[in-house]
This record gives structure tokens, sequence and C-alpha cells, in this order.
């Protein structure tokens, strides 16, 4: 049995990464109810100094469209660094097409949400990637 999500996310340190202030605004505001620890950074390049600045994160939720450095080519970024090989990365993307979960995937996430984002879903994924972590 897997334990209870405040036992589980509790004093966990997540990035969250996406252009939009009001995603983070709502994604922080639901995963503080769980002691975590949120790291925000507002483009994939910032995502990157963020990760090297907190190397002890332990989970990033990755917007896939971003402007300039895109989520895709930021985990691909991520997955070079040996220290980050085995990061749970959550896709976040407002496509929900037939073969965006592959194309997610295949660039190096560990797992993929849809936008709206479905903080329910969101927490089932967190626990999943945490507890086997």
């Amino acid at each position: 049995m897997l334990g209870s999500l405040t036992e589980v996310l509790s004093g966990k340190k997540i990035l969250i990464t996406d252009d939009d202030v009001r995603n983070i605004f709502s994604l922080t505001k639901a995963l503080e109810k769980y002691k975590v620890e949120v790291i925000v950074a507002m483009d994939g390049k910032h995502a990157l100094e963020q990760i090297n600045q907190n190397p002890d994160v332990d989970v990033v939720l990755m917007d896939m469209m971003m402007p300039e450095m895109d989520g895709y080519e930021t985990i691909k970024v991520i997955r070079k660094m040996p220290a980050f090989k085995k990061l749970p990365i959550i896709a976040i993307t407002a496509k929900s097409m037939i073969g965006e979960r592959e194309k997610c995937i295949t660039a190096g996430a560990s797992d993929y949400i849809s936008k709206p984002v479905d903080i329910d879903q969101l927490l089932s994924l967190l626990r999943v990637w945490m507890y086997e972590s």
C-alpha cells in the first residue's frame, strides 16, 4: 500500500517550468498543501539553471510549449546530465493529440499529463514517481 499523499510528498522539492504564471500559481497552490517545496522556472533555460542550483530536486513538471527553449529541448538537455538520468520529469502539454505522449516520452519525459491539469491525476502521478524514487 502506498503511503498517504502527504507522507509521500512532504519535504519533496518540485521544479515547475511553465511560461504562464497562472499555471505556476495553480500548481503551486495545489502542491503546497502537501508540504512540498516548489521551485519555479519560466522557461527552459531558467529550468536548467534551477536544476543546477538545486541538484536535490525530486521531480520536474515541464510545460512542453514554451518560447525560445521548449520542454522537449529542455528535457533532452537534462537527460544528458548524468546526475539527472533517472529524475522523474512529467511533461505537461496543451496538446492531447494522438502521438503526443510518445513524443514526450521519446524526448525523455517519465510521464505525461495534458492541460488543463487535473490535480487529482497529477497527484497520483507524483505519488507513483515519488514512491518509486
